[in-house]
């Protein structure tokens, strides 16, 4: 389903946009090194078709994915380099479980930071989130969900060239935090 935006038009005409009778799912794991501006990711196609073909719940799916994108995570900040790595989760079910509590063992300078439920403005990634699908998914309809991978795959690339960009989305991130912490310390 495309999501919808304001976007400019001939007078008098409405732009119209298109939509499939489709649940086909793309779902992306990002995580944003607040330090350096640098994206890990990782796409997984739809959980149902995964599903389909293994036989596993969407959960665990979705949970084996993510014990991936930790270990992708965990080579691109080596404990040489980095002795210790905050991951900010939210609750998702994927997010615990045995296999996420082996990985935290195999690296364990690796350690989550869980964000309190409904406060995704706490997330660093969520502003990612926002500007990828401004980027990539407003106001299009994709034919087919290989083009929306790709569209999705090249502004993610894009996002891992720019790296000033992130570190400005996280530097308004830092400035906000700051502000609803003075706005709450007042009596």
């Amino acid at each position: 389903m495309p999501t919808l935006r304001t976007t400019l038009g001939v007078k008098g005409f409405r732009p119209l946009v298109g939509t499939w009778d489709c649940k086909d799912l793309v779902y992306v794991l990002a995580a944003v090194n607040v330090v350096e501006g640098k994206l890990t990711t990782r796409m997984i196609a739809c959980a149902a078709r995964v599903r389909a073909k293994t036989g596993k719940s969407k959960c665990r799916v979705l949970q084996e994915a993510f014990v991936r994108h930790l270990r992708d995570i965990a080579r691109a900040s080596p404990a040489t380099r980095y002795p210790r790595v905050v991951i900010m989760v939210d609750n998702a079910p994927w997010h615990r479980g045995s296999l996420v509590t082996d990985v935290l063992q195999e690296f364990p300078y690796l350690e989550f930071y869980r964000l309190p439920s409904y406060c995704p403005d706490l997330n660093p990634i969520e502003r990612v989130w926002k500007l990828l699908r401004r980027r990539a998914t407003h106001n299009r309809l994709f034919e087919t969900m290989k083009a929306l991978r790709v569209a999705l795959r090249g502004s993610l690339c894009y996002f891992q060239t720019c790296r000033e960009r992130i570190l400005s989305l996280m530097g308004m991130c830092k400035r906000q935090r700051r502000k609803s912490e003075k706005n709450i310390a007042k009596p």
